[in-house]
């Protein structure tokens, strides 16, 4: 038994020992699996910032896109009212009411606000003027409670805030040794609740807690009009502490593609105009840059090789309501009757010429030029007359407009005596010459605003035009180090770029961009910041973002929300160029098997869109591979589809009208004089008259009285547009499933 009894002791033992073994795991065994735990968290993070960064890309290639497309529309209005209204006689139409408006001098009086009553059933906030701090906290209040501020209030705080304004300089010069710390604050661009929890943080403005605000206070948020009457209201109450910079997005046609204008009649039906015309007066007054202690410059967008701040501060700023709006060069400028008698003298010396040359121009003066006598040409085919053809700039630009066929310039038969760099006016039956004036001092000024609200750093030297965005100019270390250095400052801060962290410094730390929308693009897409300076002229950065939800969820969660809101866009993008998109495709692919290689693939995305993205590391969520491994392209669309579109219409016009869904919209809302949202068919037809002369492209105009009939449904003379554009819109088919799977899901909850 003593025996048995030992050999179960030692088997104890050995388990025992196995037990402490597994317990209690080597040095050797525990490192390695920490590195393990660590390589792949690593790589695990590596992903997720991937994911991350062409989420972001996706975002602001498709916001810039639509920026080029909203400048490419502006161009085309300025073309249309400069070469087309004005040398027809014709007067004022629709496109110089948006541009060229009539200035209502009611709006000028008090009278503009005093005639409008309050009713007693009004509940929202009661204010009185001079503004108090009660006012501005009035305001607060409502606005938290989601209440809309009185028509005559808006209208008198507007007619004040102007009055104000006019005194102004362009150029603001503030000073830290009144005040500890000055607050400086990017874009904000209707997000009340980021406003808000800026003044939770760092105090409501006033003479301890002075603020700066950089431009674009209004669009694409739901709250714009609560924004600036914040921020207007507490200008009136600390005109000293209270310092307001126009933003690119201070202009009254930038408002109609981005929402603001939208927003205002929405709020205020009755005087919606009248606060609009009034809004696009006070936007056009605002400061346009702002100096502290003579080191830091702060503007919205940047800078160019041509800026300069004594130009600046003498511009008369207020003639600038839109920096999209060319100034207009008239044929006064060009002195017609100068330029009639030059043209008598050539045509003199044409006729003393041999018969082939005189019965050449004989030829060309048809009944179709006649007709076409808007047209404006010059001698030197590579020069344009679009805007960008005239700047003072060097490296500064805003989009050339899409010219139409019908009114496009056009090269017309000169005698070798004509001089090689002139303007070709139609007059009477005959041509003139006229030489290219100088930009004139009106021209060189609006560039300078043009380079200061749209303007964006960049790492190389050098200063470029912003062909990303289609406007301004992108500026290299060495243009801000100049500008800098010869006005003895220290520091550009600038914003009008959306940052993942709300801030960013480029240019050695010379220039900073702060950006204080948080979840600009997509919930948790971005945090926002503002900055502080003390007397030390330290830039101290504050990061916050709004959203209850946003910290709920973890990083993974995050990226994975904006990823897919990112891609949902994107695929849209695809749905809208499908016809462009498979006409290349079709070229790669001569056998018709539908695939094509991965790099023609790519190739052909960024031929078409121009976005500048990694197409192929986006390849697995756009589309399908092939056993072979090429992509099967006809699998973009598969998971996009249009709404409830109309059946008159043809594939071709249904593209276009997906595509250029927003500038129909813009020019419908040009006609809709009182946003009812009904225009009459005639007004229809006009909408695609400007629509297809903009694109450039043929419209039949029996396919579109066509469809004006179809769409009037109940046979008024008048059609809803805001239905017939819903129509239009891209559907995603997940979201169709997922909503009646949930549907379902309540309703056998409900049963």
């Amino acid at each position: 038994m003593g025996c048995g009894t030992s050999v179960a002791t030692e088997t104890q033992v050995k388990k025992l020992e196995t037990e402490e073994a597994v317990k209690s795991p080597s040095p050797a065994l525990t490192l390695k699996a920490a590195v393990l735990i660590q390589r792949w968290y690593r790589h695990y993070m590596a992903r997720l910032e991937m994911r991350r960064r062409y989420t972001w890309n996706i975002f602001q290639s498709i916001e810039y896109a639509g920026e080029q497309d909203q400048l490419q529309l502006s161009s085309f209005f300025t073309y249309m009212l400069d070469n087309v209204t004005q040398l027809n006689g014709n007067g004022p139409d629709l496109i110089s009411q948006l541009l060229d408006p009539v200035i209502d001098p009611w709006l000028d009086r008090e009278t503009c606000y005093k005639t409008i009553s309050i009713p007693e059933s009004y509940s929202g906030p009661r204010i009185s003027f001079p503004l108090s701090v009660s006012d501005t906290n009035t305001l607060l209040s409502a606005f938290k409670e989601q209440q809309i501020l009185h028509a005559r209030y808006v209208l008198q705080l507007l007619y004040e805030t102007k009055k104000l304004l006019k005194q102004m300089p362009n150029i603001v010069h503030l000073s830290t040794s009144y005040t500890k710390e000055i607050t400086v604050c990017g874009d904000l661009h209707g997000r009340l609740d980021d406003l808000l929890l800026i003044f939770y943080k760092n105090g409501l403005p006033s003479a301890e807690t002075p603020y700066v605000f950089n431009g674009d206070f209004v669009d694409r948020g739901k709250k714009s009009v609560e924004v600036v009457i914040l921020l207007f209201a507490y200008l009136l109450l600390y005109p000293d502490h209270m310092h307001l910079n126009r933003g690119n997005h201070e202009d009254h046609i930038m408002n109609l593609r981005y929402g603001f204008t939208k927003e205002v009649m929405q709020k205020y039906k009755t005087h919606g105009h009248e606060i609009l015309q009034l809004f696009k007066d006070v936007f056009s007054l605002l400061p346009i840059a702002t100096v502290i202690d003579a080191k830091i410059l702060i503007v919205h967008g940047g800078i160019s090789d041509q800026t300069d701040l004594e130009l600046l501060s003498s511009i008369e700023r207020h003639k600038v309501k839109s920096a999209l709006r060319f100034p207009r060069r008239s044929l006064e400028q060009l002195d017609i009757g100068q330029s009639h008698r030059l043209g008598k003298r050539m045509r003199s010396t044409d006729s003393s010429r041999p018969r082939s040359s005189h019965s050449y121009n004989e030829n060309h003066r048809t009944p179709s030029l006649r007709k076409r006598r808007c047209r404006l040409s010059r001698q030197n085919s590579g020069d344009s007359t679009s805007s960008s053809s005239s700047s003072s700039s060097s490296c500064s630009s805003l989009c050339s407009p899409r010219t139409p066929s019908c009114i496009s310039p056009r090269t017309y038969p000169s005698s070798p005596s004509t001089p090689y760099n002139v303007l070709q006016v139609p007059f009477l039956d005959s041509l003139s010459s006229v030489p290219l004036p100088s930009p004139p001092q009106q021209e060189r000024e609006w560039k300078q605003i043009v380079d200061i609200l749209w303007s964006d750093p960049r790492t190389q030297e050098g200063c470029s035009p912003n062909t990303f965005r289609g406007g301004g100019c992108y500026f290299g270390p060495d243009i801000s180090q100049r500008l800098l250095h010869q006005h003895g400052l220290q520091l550009l801060i600038r914003s009008h770029e959306c940052k993942q962290e709300g801030y960013e410094l480029c240019h050695d730390g010379h220039v900073i961009t702060i950006f204080s929308a948080s979840n600009y693009y997509e919930e948790g897409s971005n945090r926002g910041a503002y900055i502080k300076l003390g007397k030390e002229l330290v830039p101290r950065f504050y990061q916050y973002q709004v959203s209850r939800t946003t910290r709920r969820l973890t990083l993974t969660q995050r990226v994975r929300a904006a990823e897919g809101s990112a891609l949902r866009s994107l695929k849209e993008k695809l749905f809208a160029h499908r016809s462009e998109l498979m006409t290349s495709f079709q070229q790669y692919d001569p056998k018709e098997t539908g695939c094509v290689s991965v790099g023609e693939w790519a190739k052909v995305l960024e031929s078409v869109l121009r976005l500048d993205l990694p197409w192929r590391t986006l390849r697995p969520h756009l589309v399908h591979l092939a056993p072979d491994g090429s992509v099967e392209y006809q699998s973009c669309f598969e998971d996009v589809g249009p709404g409830a579109a109309l059946p008159q219409v043809s594939p071709n016009l249904a593209e276009t009208l997906f595509r250029y869904r927003t500038d129909i919209e813009i020019i419908f809302n040009i006609i809709d004089k009182d946003h009812s949202g009904l225009i009459s068919i005639e007004e229809f037809r006009h909408t695609w008259r400007l629509f297809s002369a903009h694109l450039g492209v043929a419209i039949d105009d029996g396919a579109i009285d066509e469809l004006a009939r179809s769409i009037d449904f109940n046979k008024d003379g008048s059609i809803d547009f805001t239905e017939f554009l819903e129509a239009f819109r891209v559907v995603h088919k997940l979201d169709i499933k997922e909503h009646q799977l949930s549907e379902k899901m309540a309703k056998k909850k409900y049963t």
